[in-house]
């Protein structure tokens, strides 16, 4: 399947570009029915995976290009791309202009956020496979997708796992229960979804008692304690020196090289896409060049920090918290005393970043994976190359569908949930008040996330199980993994092997119920 000099399918290829182009406008769609209508999007990688293989089973010529596992990798690829960045890049930053009153910013935002989303994938592509995102980590969804495809093509007993897993997921969401992260927790890092667990659980709990922490600021305060020392670990590790565990001929297929380049200039072109957003909205002429300056500076800091921080959640996890930490640069912003206006622009610049890094980054883990686990450097590196050419298709039909359609959703004032949530926060303005909970519980945030070091990342994740989680949440991962300890204890590696692929079809029956349930939704009113 993986030999030396095996050609890897172009995503150029007609046959393959061609679905993908229909295909990325069907995800495209379902990305931005969901985020309006119920203010999430889900995982379409699998059901583009599972298309393409359907395709392959019909004895024509023109569909043997999909009997390669590659070639339905490009696929779930394109697809995946298309939702995420249609929902979460595209139309949920453009809805805050709109929302405050200035129509006439939205085709300017979301050319800035499309050129955001095109840099967000290409810092990810350029660092994947680094010490900083090593291809080896969990990215659960990642793993989801790949398990899928080859259950389907090798059968046998992975494949009855596979479908075990996936009626848990199923079975689960019908009765309400989050069986996706139950998968979740069968694959990431134990360390880091117990966090997540534990702050889903506390904030679940004192909610239901009726003690509203988020009123105090109390999970903003955590996450933006243990985002500065997430910060700070990932520059130790961009100072580390070369050595050849960091090279192409070492542990991973791009070197600590390229991912210092790769962020250094992406940090250069997010302050380009900054300066651009600046002129053509006239934010400028609201504040003085001063202000406007460190507006600049830190629109583009805010834009690589929370893909930094979203990614490094992703990878452990398979949760980005985007909303999470784009609220939060939000409320640093106000602190800081920027206008409305400009508050509003970096909101939806901070938010377009983040969601396109994870799900690229769960697509080439996919990839890497049905490649051999980089067992052919070369051959990975075509591979991925030809996943980033998918990707940046899909981005650019998402724009295309986002441009003529949002019209119609915004007069219909259909918007991202979010997008209502950050132009509120904006008008409640700011206060020393707000300043000094977000530092009292910055502190036991920055604790936390020191303690577990780079490699568990327990502040950033209890952060986003408080901001983001239940009580539902926190039991159902804190049990799943209680169930992987013992498992484990009980079968050792082999008790781990059939978890990664029963949470594999967990996290599959879970997308697969929410895509179609959703999709049956696409034509009825909201």
């Amino acid at each position: 399947m993986n030999e030396k000099n095996k050609q890897h399918p172009s995503a150029l290829d007609p046959a393959i570009l061609i679905l993908n182009l229909l295909l990325a406008v069907v995800g495209a769609i379902i990305g931005l029915e969901l985020i309006v209508r119920i203010g999430i999007s889900t995982n379409t990688s699998i059901v583009g995976a599972l298309f393409a293989i359907v395709l392959s089973r019909i004895p024509l010529g023109i569909f043997k290009k999909y009997r390669d596992i590659n070639s339905q990798n490009l696929v779930q690829t394109n697809i995946s791309g298309a939702t995420f960045s249609a929902a979460n890049s595209l139309i949920l930053p453009i809805g805050i202009p709109y929302l405050m009153g200035e129509m006439s910013l939205v085709v300017p935002m979301l050319i800035g956020v499309l050129l955001a989303t095109i840099i967000d994938a290409t810092i990810l592509y350029k660092t994947f496979d680094t010490p900083m995102f090593p291809a080896s980590e969990p990215w659960p969804p990642g793993i989801a997708s790949a398990e899928t495809i080859l259950a389907v093509v090798n059968k046998g007993r992975k494949a009855l796992l596979l479908i075990v897993g996936i009626v848990i997921g199923v079975g689960g969401k019908v009765m309400g229960i989050p069986t996706d992260l139950l998968g979740v927790a069968w694959i990431g890092d134990i360390w880091a979804l117990g966090a997540f667990g534990v702050g889903a659980l506390v904030i679940g709990v004192t909610g239901d008692q009726g003690i509203s922490l988020s009123q105090y600021y109390i999970p903003h305060g955590i996450m933006i304690g243990a985002g500065l020392v997430a910060l700070i670990q990932v520059g130790v590790m961009l100072f580390k020196k070369e050595d050849g565990k960091g090279s192409v001929a070492g542990k991973f297929t791009s070197s600590l090289s390229d991912m210092k380049g790769a962020l250094v200039w992406g940090y250069v072109a997010y302050v380009v896409v900054a300066i651009f957003l600046a002129v053509v909205s006239g934010i400028y002429s609201q504040m003085s060049v001063v202000q406007l300056i460190l507006w600049i500076i830190f629109a583009a800091f805010s834009a690589i920090a929370s893909e930094l921080i979203v990614g490094m959640s992703a990878m452990h996890s398979g949760w980005f918290p985007g909303f999470a930490t784009a609220l939060i640069f939000l409320l640093v912003g106000m602190l800081m005393g920027f206008p409305k206006l400009p508050l509003g622009l970096l909101a939806g610049y901070t938010a377009a970043t983040g969601p396109a890094f994870s799900d690229m980054a769960y697509d080439l883990k996919c990839g890497w994976i049905l490649r051999g686990q980089g067992a052919d450097p070369e051959f990975e590196k075509i591979g991925r190359k030809q996943q980033y050419i998918a990707e940046m298709i899909s981005f650019l039909v998402a724009f295309v569908i986002v441009l003529v359609m949002y019209k119609t959703y915004f007069g219909n004032d259909m918007f991202a949930p979010v997008s209502r949530t950050f132009v509120t926060t904006i008008d409640a303005g700011s206060n020393m008040e707000i300043a000094k909970w977000l530092l009292i519980f910055a502190i036991p945030g920055a604790v936390l996330q020191f303690i577990g070091g780079p490699s568990k990342q327990l502040g950033v994740l209890f952060a986003t199980g408080m901001l983001v989680g239940s009580t539902l949440t926190g039991i159902t991962v804190i049990i799943a993994l209680v169930i992987r300890v013992i498992v484990i204890k009980v079968k050792g590696e082999e008790g781990q092997s059939i978890l990664y692929i029963l949470g594999a079809g967990a996290i599959a029956g879970a997308a697969l119920h929410s895509f179609f349930t959703s999709t049956l939704q696409l034509g009825k009113k909201s």
